[in-house]
């Protein structure tokens, strides 16, 4: 894919061979638009439909894949024939504005730095090394040549999308199509890149809502310029352990993977029937490993004490944390919170269910965040109240055990005995917009549509574009 093997004369030492090398691939791909020649695009030729999508939406001829009607590529014309919404302006017009008599005056649009909303970002210098990693090891599995860019945008959690091209400018194009195709967000993540950091990059990230932009390599001055005025942190020379901070410094929190969130013990429920799935929820596989295994990796990251309550311990032997069990046997998700609050030795508890693999660190430490303003701090999702997924006081504790004395079940009846604050959806839907937090699964069917989801994702990241020509 995207090479082609060339005879080459290698000399070593004095003494020439003949070998055989890969070398990339240059792919020019004419692109006709409502019936008119727009632009010819030098890239390399794997997955153009990220790279047109992407490509349009950074110009701003498109704001989601329903405003492409249609799509075609022959790959042996190298000609791309698009039909798109809406008239196009006559030229391709560049994100930055020109000036006269000066030379070019490197402004975003004001447009731009409305989007942008220069609000403050938050990032860790830890997930900014991890992403970076991720990005090194991704270019190391696809890539058996040398002369390629790579990129790819990620959170505090995961690499989220990876591109590698030719240009270095392709690569964006290419993230910014795939996020349309699988309708990701990318606004205030990470974009990290392998090459040169330039002016006319910020101004696509900027376009994207990208809050921090990172290389290997140096920034150029403009591209400094840029950032300062779209609230973007640039960091150059990611290596190592070392990094240097361009613009923005007080947005990137100098973290490292040891550093837990004080005062506050991380409890996984893993003491449910599992009636409607018909076996143990935590024991069931996913990319490698158990349920429980994925939560307790997450928590043990975010969490000095990790305790699990189950009445069943030898399904856990091989986990390295204290097993407590229900105080109050079998009466449901209440007396697992409640075991993990008395058990604890922390004053507060973060509980979340044994079946949610795809926690989300920034999420627990934003809920963590408010734990000075009530007694207990709950999320809510589209599906209303989350609390297997919130934080307890020692304070709860009181009324929990009236309700459970009483036989109820419930964990929501002690609610109006004790302060709770409520974090809106809206809140963490920045944090987490897949919403991947609060998924559980309670049934055969919904393990076998999440394994499903994922495959197809998979798939879709490594798919190449089905070329057709003539469309």
């Amino acid at each position: 894919m995207d090479r082609s093997v060339h005879k080459i004369t290698r000399v070593v030492q004095g003494r020439s061979e003949q070998v055989e090398r890969c070398v990339v691939e240059e792919y020019p791909l004419r692109l006709r638009v409502n019936g008119h020649d727009l632009a010819t695009l030098i890239c390399s030729p794997h997955q153009l439909n990220f790279l047109l999508a992407g490509f349009f939406h950074l110009q701003g001829f498109v704001s989601t894949l329903d405003d492409i009607q249609s799509l075609g590529v022959c790959q042996d014309f190298g000609l791309a024939e698009v039909r798109l919404k809406g008239a196009l302006p006559e030229r391709l017009s560049p994100t930055l504005t020109s000036g006269c008599g000066t030379g070019i005056a490197y402004n975003l649009p004001a447009s731009l730095l409305a989007e942008s909303g220069q609000k403050p970002r938050r990032y860790s210098s830890a997930a900014l090394f991890r992403l970076m990693k991720d990005l090194q090891q991704k270019a190391e599995q696809y890539r058996s040549h040398g002369g390629i860019h790579s990129a790819a945008i990620g959170d505090d959690d995961r690499l989220l999308v990876y591109a590698e091209d030719i240009g270095r400018h392709n690569t964006l194009d290419r993230l910014a199509g795939e996020a349309l195709f699988r309708n990701i967000d990318l606004r205030d993540k990470m974009l990290v890149t392998s090459g040169r950091v330039s002016s006319e990059m910020v101004a696509k990230a900027a376009r994207l809502g990208i809050g921090l932009v990172a290389s290997r390599t140096s920034p150029t001055d403009k591209a400094i310029e840029l950032c300062e005025q779209a609230g973007i942190t640039l960091v150059g020379y990611l290596r190592g352990s070392g990094l240097e901070i361009y613009s923005h410094p007080q947005q990137l929190l100098s973290t490292s993977d040891t550093e837990c969130i004080p005062g506050i013990t991380g409890v996984i429920l893993a003491g449910g029937e599992s009636r409607r799935m018909g076996s143990d929820k935590s024991l069931l596989p996913i990319r490698g490993a158990r349920f429980i295994d994925h939560v307790y990796t997450r928590m043990t990251a975010l969490f000095d004490e990790v305790v699990i309550v189950t009445n069943s311990p030898e399904l856990y032997s091989e986990i390295d944390c204290r097993k407590v069990p229900d105080l109050y046997y079998a009466q449901g998700a209440l007396a697992g919170v409640h075991s993990g609050l008395s058990h604890a030795h922390n004053e507060q508890i973060f509980v979340v269910g044994c079946d949610m693999p795809f926690i989300s660190s920034r999420v627990i430490r934003y809920i963590c965040a408010q734990a000075d303003r009530g007694d207990l701090v709950i999320p809510n999702s589209h599906s209303g109240h989350e609390p297997l997924h919130a934080l307890y006081s020692k304070s709860c504790l009181s009324a929990m055990e009236q309700v459970l004395d009483a036989g109820q079940r419930r964990i929501m009846l002690f609610f109006d005995q004790v302060k709770v604050v409520e974090i809106p959806s809206h809140e963490l839907s920045r944090l987490d917009p897949e919403g991947q937090s609060f998924q559980n699964i309670n049934t055969p069917e919904d393990y076998f549509r999440l394994r499903g989801t994922l495959v197809a994702h998979e798939e879709l990241v490594r798919q190449p574009l089905q070329e057709n020509c003539g469309n």
